[in-house]
């Protein structure tokens, strides 16, 4: 993979190299926002690997007015628990459906943590990009 920028319009700007991923490179949709929350999860010591949630197929469905769509959360994180844990993250500044996609999310992980084939999950939003570190350390305490 290159770090060119991509054509404008495509969706993402240029891409951010992490170590802790199984991809060598994370590419954004954002100018700054998702690579610094790249840079928080990557760094942080709880983070076993991370992928960003493109091109992936990992949706969460939700009713909307009447209609389904899918909720595409920007990180899936597993952290260095035992078990492991995996984090669905989202970071967002401001959505009119933060709290229709929040409730589908939690929804989900309670579902996926019921049925127990595919190990512990949790789901977290994260309003900046600094509110990551403390996420995620909550996340592996088993505080949040």
């Amino acid at each position: 993979m290159t770090s060119k920028v991509r054509s404008p319009g495509s969706g993402a700007i240029s891409p951010k190299e992490v170590i802790h991923s199984h991809v060598n490179y994370v590419v954004p949709d954002t100018l700054r926002w998702e690579q610094s929350v790249a840079y928080y999860i990557d760094t942080h010591r709880d983070v076993d690997a991370f992928v960003k949630n493109a091109g992936l197929g990992f949706a969460i469905p939700y009713l909307h007015n009447g209609q389904m769509h899918d909720y595409m959360p920007d990180f899936i994180v597993r952290l260095k628990t035992d078990p492991p844990i995996h984090l669905v993250l989202e970071t967002k500044g401001f959505d009119p459906l933060e709290e229709v996609k929040r409730a589908a999310a939690e929804r989900w992980v309670n579902a996926v943590n019921a049925e127990g084939t595919y190990g512990m999950w949790k789901y977290a939003l994260a309003h900046k990009p600094t509110q990551v570190s403390l996420i995620i350390s909550e996340a592996a305490r088993g505080t949040k």
